[in-house]
């Protein structure tokens, strides 16, 4: 994306955005009295949409709300119907996901691929507790599992560090995470929809890592969201939870499923899972 100069002479330089983040912004800045009597599944140009009263929805930048798949559109159909007398987009998890991916990602997909490898240089589960030791243990059984899937399925062989200061991950890691988005993203329409809710997943878990193993099935959602929250749960646990941390780590969930949902619809191939048995 570009734009106009302070001195309108020469236009910006293109700044990498999360398109997400962007959308659940704008949506949130403009709720607006519920307008329509019911919400349905609908055809347009070859694929799917919402109809509000029979008119086909929009997304926030104008641009028609076409869908790879009709669970999509009854899904999102279901989120329209469910709003009171003000639309909530807070409420809608995946109509923010789908309009992210129409108005950001599907025109920014180079920046979103190279924004989930960024993840991947400073992943979560690399950065490790060196005390309490009770912690170190539920770190390393949580997410040793993970990282050696991660160099066996994915041939990305990542270096673990203790604390907070930066470790390098090699570049034959970072180019096999580029190469595992790309084989889980693919081509045509849907490939956008798979690299937004990739992108989702994970910049709520912290975790590219994560995100490419519940792409590829190796991980539930609910599996990668508890490791996820390792280091949260373990200070809950001796210190209590905080209501409003609590209510918005709900929403963050919300937001998981739905691309979680997304992920599974559109998954390409089957691949074993991570066996986390020993885990429970």
């Amino acid at each position: 994306m570009t734009g106009d100069s302070p001195t309108g002479s020469e236009p910006t330089a293109f700044v990498p955005i999360d398109p997400y983040a962007l959308t659940r912004r704008e949506a949130a800045a403009t709720q607006i009295k519920r307008f329509y009597k019911q919400a349905t599944s609908g055809t347009l140009a070859g694929g799917h949409t919402v109809l509000l009263d029979g008119k086909a929805v929009k997304t926030p930048a104008r641009a028609d709300l076409n869908l790879p798949r009709s669970e999509f559109a009854a899904v999102l159909a279901d989120e329209w119907n469910r709003q009171g007398d003000i639309v909530q987009p807070g409420d809608m998890p995946l109509t923010r996901l789908i309009n992210s991916v129409i108005d950001g990602v599907s025109t920014h997909a180079d920046d979103v691929r190279a924004e989930i490898v960024k993840f991947a240089g400073t992943d979560l589960l690399c950065y490790r507790a060196d005390q309490p030791a009770s912690l170190v243990e539920l770190q390393a059984r949580e997410w040793d599992p993970v990282i050696a899937w991660a160099g066996s399925d994915l041939g990305a062989r990542f270096n673990l560090a203790v604390g907070v200061m930066h470790v390098a991950q090699p570049d034959a890691t970072l180019e096999a995470v580029a190469a595992a988005i790309a084989d889980g993203i693919g081509d045509g329409r849907e490939a956008a929809f798979r690299l937004g809710a990739l992108h989702v997943v994970t910049t709520l878990t912290g975790s590219a890592i994560l995100a490419l193993a519940v792409m590829r099935a190796a991980l539930t959602p609910d599996e990668a969201w508890r490791k996820a929250h390792v280091d949260e749960d373990f200070q809950i646990s001796r210190w209590g939870e905080d209501a409003d941390a609590a209510e918005r780590r709900a929403l963050r969930w919300q937001d998981l499923q739905a691309a979680a949902f997304v992920l599974a619809a559109l998954r390409i191939g089957s691949h074993a899972p991570i066996d986390v048995s020993e885990q429970a």
